[in-house]
């Protein structure tokens, strides 16, 4: 009704009324169908957008739509997959520091230079894989991968072709050559047995100058609740054993335990991981192993420190293994490992520097790398969005001056609605970012007056803003894209003045006896 070309003589107005009111038409169009409703509350505009949706029946309910919905998305990611690869990689780095803490200055003393710590790479292992969709069943896999330790190494490579058979599973054949144990042919079968429980069966031969050395590994795994998984494991051929294990993953912890029989390594390990809930994904973990190689604790911590990077150190203390410290980096699906073996012995010295010298580096990096490096990206990021983003804007900024043109004769006399009754009067309304923060007094404030779009929205003295971002509403436009939001409000409700600050998708009800401004304040 506010906005119907009849409502306006002046010929400006009418015009600026018109193209507003189509837009509203439009709107109406899709929520009066049924069908374009549902894909527009599920999708938003994005759904609607999305080809295929002229051959979908009629008639289909949300969940249907759903379903279609997902389909298309399904088809159009296969497509994308036949000319597209997964590649995974890691690097590890060996590093042997013990001559920082087990030193022999009575041996070395004349030798020239033995009064600086010798620092060595005494091992290293590089491996690579990249998968290549053959048909929607159908990939192969090829992967590679080189070590080296104290001056001797090798490598191999294979290539395996995987085929699902159904829903329930799947089958692998793997091929490999290297130059230490000679060629490999391996089987890989994967099949649910119960939507609850699944098992995994992997064959092997593995050739070489002394013969042909088979193995075989078998695990059986099975939901035992929610968020708990059991396994059983038998390997047989190559280092047999038996294994049992249960894993608890929660949103907030992850916890397991562990017991292995076999030849040559028979342990128990407990290990329990607990999650932050915070923008970084902290993460710490601990972690016991005894078994008949020694006794060995673990613990550390890991920190999303950019959007595809996580950083983590963990401090291995064991006997007779001594102190480690192990850096790991990992960036999208490639993985950086750097073991640092500090000693031998079990010496304070090197646990106390092998947990704080870490810490020390990271708070350090974080404040004057990483988080001027994030900012920077972040603000390049606002910056191309903005860019692209800048007609768009416009746009919809003459939208907003439109309608609140349009709002103030309606604006008028819903004023003099509520001041007859004492009722709510918006007397100011601002939208946008404010910098309140004296951290961030140098950046810019960004706020548009939405008094006007806000008053029309009073009826019967109350006002009512659900959870959603407020720049769709009539008269509001995004002033800062890509930025935090609120909404700041100044009104007069029974001839009392009030105020509150709202984030931008929270919702908001005024009147409230909370906004009142106390008068001694």
């Amino acid at each position: 009704m506010l906005y119907h070309p009849d409502k306006h003589r002046d010929p400006e107005l009418k015009s600026q009324a018109e193209r507003l009111f189509n837009l509203v038409h439009q709107a109406y169009e899709v929520l009066s169908d049924p069908q374009t409703r549902a894909i527009y509350d599920i999708y938003g505009r994005r759904g609607l957008e999305m080809e295929g949706w002229e051959v979908v029946e009629r008639k289909r309910t949300a969940a249907e739509i759903r379903e279609e919905f997902e389909r298309l998305q399904r088809e159009r990611e296969e497509r994308r997959l036949q000319q597209r690869t997964n590649p995974k990689g890691t690097i590890s780095v060996g590093i042997d520091a013990t001559d920082l803490f087990d030193r022999y200055d009575e041996e070395y003393e004349d030798v020239p230079g033995s009064s600086f710590p010798q620092i060595e790479i005494n091992k290293m292992h590089i491996s690579q894989s990249i998968e290549a969709p053959l048909t929607s069943t159908d990939t192969a896999i090829l992967s590679g991968n080189l070590s080296t330790q104290n001056g001797n190494g090798g490598g191999s490579i294979n290539l395996a072709l995987r085929r699902v058979t159904s829903a329930k599973g799947w089958g692998e054949l793997e091929f490999g050559a290297g130059d230490i144990h000679g060629p490999l042919f391996g089987l890989k079968i994967f099949r649910n047995l119960t939507p609850r429980c699944f098992i995994t069966t992997n064959c092997a031969l593995q050739f070489s100058s002394r013969g042909v050395r088979p193995g075989l590994t078998t695990v059986l795994a099975r939901n035992l609740d929610k968020n708990t998984m059991g396994y059983l494991q038998w390997r047989w051929g190559i280092q047999s054993a038996m294994n049992t294990s249960i894993v608890r993953d929660t949103k907030t912890s992850h916890f397991t335990v562990a017991m292995q029989l076999g030849i040559p390594h028979s342990f128990m390990m407990v290990s329990y991981q607990h999650k932050f809930q915070d923008e970084d994904q902290t993460r710490v973990k601990g972690s016991l192993k005894v078994g008949f190689f020694g006794t060995i604790v673990e613990y550390g911590a890991e920190r999303k420190i950019s959007r595809h990077s996580v950083l983590g150190a963990t401090v291995s203390v064991g006997v007779p293994q001594g102190v480690s410290l192990k850096i790991k980096l990992n960036r999208a699906s490639q993985t950086y490992f750097f073991p640092i073996h500090l000693t031998d012995q079990l010496l304070p010295s090197a646990v106390f520097y092998a947990t704080v010298g870490p810490l020390v580096m990271y708070f350090a990096m974080h404040r004057l790398v990483i988080k001027p490096y994030l900012r920077a990206q972040k603000e390049r990021e606002l910056e191309k969005q903005r860019e692209s983003t800048a007609s768009d804007i416009l746009q919809k900024k003459q939208e907003a001056e439109a309608a609140v043109r349009l709002m103030q004769e309606s604006v008028r006399r819903i004023i003099e609605a509520e001041e007859a009754r004492m009722g709510l009067i918006v007397v100011n309304a601002w939208y946008g970012k404010f910098v309140n923060d004296n951290s961030r007094k140098n950046e810019k404030v960004k706020v548009i007056d939405v008094t006007v779009p806000l008053q029309c929205l009073v009826k019967d003295s109350k006002l009512i803003l659900t959870e959603a971002s407020k720049a769709g509403l009539p008269g509001f436009y995004d002033p800062c894209v890509g930025e935090e939001k609120s909404l700041k409000v100044l009104y007069q409700f029974r001839g009392v003045l009030h105020q509150v600050m709202s984030a931008d998708n929270e919702a908001l009800r005024i009147p409230k006896q909370s906004h009142r401004i106390d008068a001694d304040g």
